[in-house]
């Protein structure tokens, strides 16, 4: 066999002739060979120079293998000690084994099977080279982690310390180990009373601290997160409500929970500017609003003085009958019929703007009370009932009895989904396809979350892309003159009062589906 840097191997034996063949054999396969006659003889030589590989007889005058063996493993563990043993003498192979030889060969030794017993010692040796290498590298690593974690837990104690964002962290039980500076701030406590006297319970918000309990009490079996960005309020020291951010995660070790630690981000300066900011806008809305109402309110009076020019001629022409002039029967009345109903059009669409204006302007605040979500569709279908049937639509409404009372402001979502309907059913009227059996769905469902879905679909004549991206901007309606153009914006400012989502799919010719998501609320009666 080849080998390209064999280690350097000591061969003890007391037979002459076998250290010759031995020798031999080894060299013709590359082995730097050193010999010995002797135990003591080995023992001394390999003290002077550290062998990797030991080849050594049991039986020997004097020190014989065992005893080599064991000296060899004192001296280096790492050593790799090969032992020839006679017929019979098994437990002797045994009992080496047991004191660390990588392996035993009997007499007469077969070329083939020494070869095999050498490439396992020189494979262990390899692989002892690498472990060490490892260990060496994985000691220098757990030196350098050491080091950084120390410096880590040093860097973070300061960054807890001194985070903008109240951080208080506790234990199984509620003790509170950690309150720094920013909660003392928020919280009104000093970081001493709250871990002399307070518990978690004492701070957190109570629909977060019934979360925390039922996982520790293993109510409810949560992921680590329990809340991510979840808006709220505590209660400081002075009695004040604080507006918060909190996010939060049990701490576990293993299965258990031993711990939970609480974020809070101070969101008075933010609430602060967000009222500015939407003061500000509508500030500056305020001219384009003007504009829109100034062009909607002239068309309106077009219709006005069209309607007052109708039906000043139709006066004037039953004057002229009473007069004795020659007017044709009938004709007064149907021109004043005409004119009047163009005056109350135009009444109609001047209410309709200026109710459409005023809660767009308003700031309004939803007005929430516990309330079953599905008699809102009841009310608003019975309403839209004879608008739809007038036009051979069909009003399909479904209920979901699961949903049960939540918080919502009735009023402001009535409005809300009658005028998504009644756009809906006008989609209906205006589709150019005579040939459809026109319909329009009102869902109401719950979500995962304890939130509320609304759903209104119509198989109509839907939108494009350019259609569906102007719906929500002021004064843009797709009914032309008979709409206002802030009915949806109306609608879509109610949903966000409500920190809900309204979202719109449609397609030309296919129709399109309105969707809107209610999040639960965490809704507290006012004092």
């Amino acid at each position: 066999m080849s080998k390209l840097l064999p280690p350097k191997l000591l061969l003890i034996d007391d037979e002459e002739g076998i250290r010759k063949l031995l020798s031999i054999s080894l060299k013709s396969d590359g082995y730097d060979v050193v010999t010995a006659e002797n135990g003591e003889q080995g023992l001394n030589l390999f003290q002077k120079e550290l062998f990797s590989i030991v080849l050594t007889d049991i039986k020997m005058p004097g020190m014989d293998g065992i005893q080599v063996l064991k000296e060899i493993k004192k001296i280096n563990p790492d050593t790799e000690v090969i032992v020839i043993t006679g017929h019979g003498d098994m437990e002797s192979a045994v009992q080496s084994l047991h004191l660390g030889a990588s392996d035993f060969i009997n007499k007469p030794v077969s070329d083939h099977i020494l070869s095999v017993a050498l490439e396992r010692a020189e494979e262990r040796l390899k692989t002892k080279k690498i472990l060490n290498k490892y260990a060496n590298e994985l000691w220098n690593m757990v030196k350098e982690k050491t080091e950084e974690i120390k410096r880590r837990y040093e860097f973070e104690d300061k960054l807890i310390r001194r985070s903008i964002d109240g951080i208080i962290a506790t234990d199984r039980e509620g003790n509170i180990i950690v309150f720094n500076r920013a909660a003392e701030r928020l919280f009104g406590y000093t970081e001493d009373e709250v871990k002399s006297g307070k518990k978690a319970d004492d701070l957190y918000p109570e629909a977060i601290m019934h979360k925390i309990s039922d996982i520790f009490s293993g109510k409810t079996h949560e992921a680590d997160v329990i809340f991510a960005g979840q808006d709220t309020f505590l209660q400081a020291k002075n009695g004040k409500s604080v507006p918060v951010r909190f996010s939060g995660a049990i701490l576990y070790e293993g299965d258990r929970a031993i711990g939970s630690v609480g974020f809070f981000q101070d969101l008075r300066e933010i609430k602060r500017l967000q009222k500015e900011l939407i003061q500000s806008e509508r500030l500056a809305a305020v001219g384009q609003t003007v504009a829109g109402l100034a062009h909607g309110i002239k068309n309106i009076l077009n219709g006005l003085k069209g309607g007052v020019y109708i039906v000043n001629n139709a006066l004037k022409k039953s004057s002229d009958s009473l007069a004795g002039a020659s007017v044709e029967k009938g004709e007064p009345e149907s021109k004043l019929r005409t004119g009047w109903d163009m005056v109350e059009r135009n009444i109609h669409r001047v209410s309709d703007l200026v109710l459409d204006l005023l809660s767009y302007s308003k700031e309004r605040e939803p007005e929430y009370e516990k309330y079953d979500p599905n008699i809102i569709v009841d009310e608003v279908c019975a309403l839209m009932e004879s608008k739809a049937k007038k036009n051979d639509v069909t009003l399909i409404k479904s209920l979901d009895k699961e949903t049960g009372e939540v918080y919502l402001d009735p009023k402001g979502i009535h409005n809300c989904l009658l005028n998504l309907v009644s756009n809906a059913i006008d989609a209906c009227i205006f589709d150019p396809d005579s040939g459809k059996d026109w319909q329009v769905k009102v869902e109401v469902h719950a979500d995962r979350e304890g939130g509320v879905i609304y759903e209104v679909i119509d198989n109509g004549c839907g939108m494009d892309h350019e259609v569906k991206d102007r719906i929500f901007t002021e004064f843009f309606s797709t009914k032309g003159n008979r709409g206002t153009g802030l009915g949806l914006l109306v609608s879509q400012k109610v949903i966000h009062e409500h920190k809900g989502t309204m979202d719109v799919e449609s397609e030309p010719g296919k129709g399109t589906r309105f969707s809107i998501r209610l999040p639960k609320q965490e809704f507290t009666e006012k004092k």
